[in-house]
């Protein structure tokens, strides 16, 4: 991850803390026995430093593929996101998000930053979910296939931390699944963006949580289930 900013001012200090905890926020998100592992947008536009909208996520990757094995050893499905867009949608100005973050055109079908990170264990078996803003839920099927395959818990991962993910993350909570956030298996092009999503995201959405606690959960989420 690219580490433009030192960090955020503010971020960690007593009187934010004191000013969500006295708001009643913070509490631990119970873990159910039937999660799925969401990785959103670990394609090569944001993994590889050599595209505009990219930095280098190689540890991000990593981080993710140990996540998907451990995923495949506990029978937990896993669902690819990737952002794409058509010719029209790209260089036309029906998108409002494309008309604020413009950068995001080049994100075309069948180009190579639309393309998931190839070092990633993507198999045919796996669920894809193609979208054009930053939730992955946000005008997609994607709710209503975890409710098909009667997931409880969301596992979030990918990229950008403080984009897709938050976004996701965030309507995972109000779709009303239960929601993990793996902090080491998130990428963003700054620090600060990062830490502020985590800091926020842990305050009011979802857990943040360590890559091992996640693998040791998605390996037996029977066992590692928190009721």
């Amino acid at each position: 991850m690219a580490d433009a900013d030192a960090g955020t001012p503010g971020l960690h200090g007593p009187a934010t803390d004191a000013a969500l905890a006295r708001a009643g926020f913070g509490a631990a998100v119970p873990r159910g026995p039937r999660p799925a592992l969401l990785v959103v947008d670990l394609t090569r536009g944001f993994t590889e430093p050599a595209f505009p909208s990219g930095s280098d996520l190689t540890a991000e990757v990593e981080a993710t593929d140990r996540l998907v094995a451990a995923a495949r050893a506990g029978g937990i499905p896993v669902v690819w996101t990737v952002i794409a867009f058509t010719p029209a949608e790209a260089d036309g100005d029906a998108l409002a998000w494309l008309r604020k973050a413009p950068g995001m055109r080049a994100l075309r079908e069948g180009s190579d930053a639309v393309a998931l990170d190839p070092r990633l264990d993507r198999r045919d078996a796996d669920h894809l979910v193609v979208k054009k803003g930053a939730s992955a839920f946000h005008g997609s099927s994607l709710a209503a296939l975890l409710a098909g395959l009667h997931v409880d818990t969301a596992v979030v991962c990918g990229a950008t931390t403080s984009g897709c993910v938050r976004a996701t993350a965030v309507d995972a909570v109000q779709s009303g699944f239960d929601t993990l956030v793996v902090a080491d298996a998130c990428g963003d092009r700054a620090r600060g963006p990062h830490d502020a999503a985590l800091y926020d995201l842990q305050a009011k959405y979802a857990d943040v949580v360590a890559l091992d606690d996640a693998v040791a959960y998605l390996d037996d989420p029977f066992r590692k289930a928190e009721r």
